[in-house]
């Protein structure tokens, strides 16, 4: 069991986060097909700075908690109480990671450009949206061609995890 809204870092498992997040979609699953918040956060460690990727993986976990909360929604006033627990549990996410509190610049960065690039990728440019970069990694190209499954998603989560812990 697990209280959102009063957590403990010795309560949160890597397992819970991994599985919950591969079956979590992006944009409140308003996409053409099932893309899951698990492997943007996974693409999102592969974008951020090295030193950075532990905390590029764990960017969205507290919505494994939560749930995710597409951000022009997350963004209103209403949803202050949202955003505040989000950020406590994030923390404590962080705590039980041995993680900074504060979500590194590059992690910040490579969630915006994730975000670009999987909403022209995902749903089809938009009108007046910002134009994808024009460098994205191959990697990160053929992930958003060929979504994993949830499955998959977990698998190559915790596989990152891994990777990362003993590197």
């Amino acid at each position: 069991r697990f209280w959102p809204l009063d957590p403990d870092p010795d309560d949160v498992r890597i397992e819970d986060i991994a599985h919950a997040l591969s079956l979590q979609p992006r944009f409140g699953g308003h996409c053409r097909f099932h893309y899951s918040v698990g492997q943007h956060s996974v693409l999102v460690s592969q974008l951020c700075a090295p030193e950075d990727a532990l905390w590029g993986l764990l960017h969205d976990a507290s919505e494994a908690y939560l749930a995710d909360v597409p951000r022009p929604l997350k963004a209103l006033p209403e949803f202050e109480p949202y955003r505040d627990a989000e950020r406590r549990l994030q923390g404590c996410v962080a705590a039980r990671f041995g993680l900074d509190t504060e979500q590194p610049a590059s992690v910040t960065e490579a969630d915006d450009r994730m975000l670009r690039i999987e909403l022209d990728a995902l749903m089809g440019p938009a009108k007046k949206a910002e134009p994808a970069p024009t460098v994205v990694p191959a990697e990160v190209m053929l992930s958003l061609a060929r979504p994993w499954s949830p499955r998959m998603a977990e698998r190559r989560f915790l596989g990152r995890f891994e990777d990362l812990q003993t590197s």
